[in-house]
């Protein structure tokens, strides 16, 4: 088994490539040892010292570390606790503990909450997904488009500079009545 690594604009996280299937449908987030519990890869990495938060996307697992720890130092343990879990044929997630796969839109969703779902789930979502991390709707209010930055891009120094600069003044040019995109916190 081969494991690419790919940097994020994080420095906090690495994102990496096992070269196969990691979640069939969705992604997920796990940010303590509790969580991690749900899956035996999870547990395995939150294991190593040093890392504070997990998320799994289609191909890949974003790894985020604490300041004080040294990727060098960390990519080697990654990489053997992810080819023990894929070389040992476990299951990600134990069978009474799978996450919920997220829904799809809202059907009482007005039409400018689907247009500003249309746009994030096909132009914005795979942009971030290349980068380790994933963003979600969280809901539109007077103008105002709330997203939660996930995975690398939870704390990342440029998600900023994306929500304002790329999605804001893309979601405002295609949707008139979209005035301003703001960050949400996980919750």
């Amino acid at each position: 088994m081969f494991i690419q690594t790919q940097e994020t604009p994080n420095p906090a996280t690495l994102k990496f490539l096992p070269g196969q299937v990691v979640m069939a449908q969705g992604v997920w987030e796990c940010k303590s040892a509790e969580e991690a519990s749900a899956s035996p890869l999870a547990t395995r990495l939150m294991g190593v010292a040093g890392i504070k938060a997990l998320f799994f996307g289609s191909d890949f697992i974003s790894v985020s570390k604490t300041d004080d720890e040294d990727w060098e130092m960390l990519k080697p343990r990654i990489m053997m606790q992810i080819m023990d879990h894929y070389m040992a044929g476990l299951p990600l997630f134990h069978e009474d503990r799978d996450p919920a796969v997220e829904t799809a839109p809202d059907e009482e969703d007005d039409e400018i909450t689907g247009q500003i779902r249309e746009l994030i789930d096909t132009r914005v979502r795979p942009m971030v997904a290349q980068d380790g991390g994933d963003i979600v709707f969280n809901r539109f209010e007077q103008g105002i488009v709330y997203l939660q930055m996930r995975g690398a891009c939870a704390g990342c120094p440029s998600s900023t500079a994306t929500l304002k600069m790329g999605i804001e003044n893309m979601l405002r040019h295609y949707i008139p009545e979209v005035l301003e995109v703001r960050p949400v916190e996980a919750a």
